[in-house]
């Protein structure tokens, strides 16, 4: 008698309690409350569900036609304003909308984010990123002469393998298109040739070293534009500063018997003229060129022994 008792309690319960699941299926079994739109069914859970069977895209598309989808409304009023963000819809391989879509804002709030794979779209359409993603708006993007696949994957935005041979010819000698110009004391004199000293593949380290060239020193501490004209750093001139003209340099040099004189830093490097001669020399032994006459017994003048 209590085994049947106790049976017959069990029984009445699980009818129970799948009565109220036909009856007060949204307290009974909902994960959340529905999407905004999709309030005035929430009583109504068989609009979306087949009864042992879950949702099915076939109870979506009864109301939602995937060709319409960003054109239309579900009452079938024209959308003005053109939705970017869900044209993408027409181009998919499969019209599979429960794959990526949840109604309830519970435990699968962000599904359809989350789910989402270009690999939904047709191959033409993953090639077309700009039909879903509008073009960004920054200064360099509009100069790319590429297609975002190139910089970008279709799993995350960033990281990107951006490269400086894919931006439009004419914009990569201008670099300050894209890079804020630096602005300690050395950069705030230079306009341009950026390449001079940088490379497109990394900023740092800099190739440029003025102590290869010209050390400057306490006795030549000027601006950059003084011996680089009209920002050409790519040439030089010593001409312009206190003896440095050219007429006394001619004369000057003409007298030691030196007569390739333009190139002044081939023995210049510093304003120590004992060591603009030890390179001279060097460079005319070198060379094979002539030293002044009457030094060392080279270069053309006579020894003693030739007087005699």
């Amino acid at each position: 008698m209590k085994q049947f008792t106790f049976t017959s309690v069990i029984i009445v319960n699980l009818l129970a309690i799948l009565c109220l699941v036909f009856w007060y299926p949204q307290l009974m079994v909902s994960p959340g409350p529905l999407m905004e739109k999709h309030q005035e069914l929430t009583t109504d859970c068989f609009a979306c569900h087949t009864l042992f069977r879950g949702s099915s895209p076939e109870k979506c598309r009864s109301c939602h036609q995937v060709s319409k989808i960003g054109l239309f409304t579900t009452k079938g009023v024209t959308i003005l304003a053109k939705q970017e963000t869900v044209a993408f819809h027409q181009h998919l391989l499969e019209e599979d909308c429960v794959a990526c879509h949840s109604d309830h804002r519970g435990v699968k709030l962000y599904r359809a984010i989350k789910y989402f794979s270009h690999n939904l779209l047709t191959p033409a359409m993953q090639k077309e990123c700009d039909g879903c993603h509008p073009l960004p708006k920054d200064a360099w993007h509009k100069h790319l002469a590429v297609n975002c696949d190139q910089c970008h994957s279709q799993t995350r935005w960033q990281p990107a393998t951006f490269k400086h041979e894919w931006v439009v010819q004419a914009v990569q000698k201008n670099c300050e298109t894209c890079h804020a110009k630096p602005k300690d004391s050395l950069h705030r004199q230079l306009v341009g040739n950026c390449d001079k000293c940088h490379t497109q593949t990394e900023w740092k380290p800099a190739t440029f070293n003025h102590d290869e060239y010209f050390q400057l020193d306490s006795d030549h501490d000027t601006e950059c534009v003084k011996c680089h004209l009209n920002n050409d750093y790519g040439k030089y001139t010593c001409y312009g500063c206190h003896e440095h003209s050219p007429s006394e340099i001619r004369e000057k040099h003409l007298e030691e018997g030196i007569e390739d004189y333009e190139k002044c830093t081939e023995c210049h490097r510093n304003a120590d003229e004992d060591d603009a001669n030890r390179r001279w020399r060097s460079r005319g032994t070198n060379s094979g060129e002539g030293l002044p006459a009457g030094e060392d017994g080279e270069g053309g003048g006579k020894s003693e022994e030739e007087d005699d």
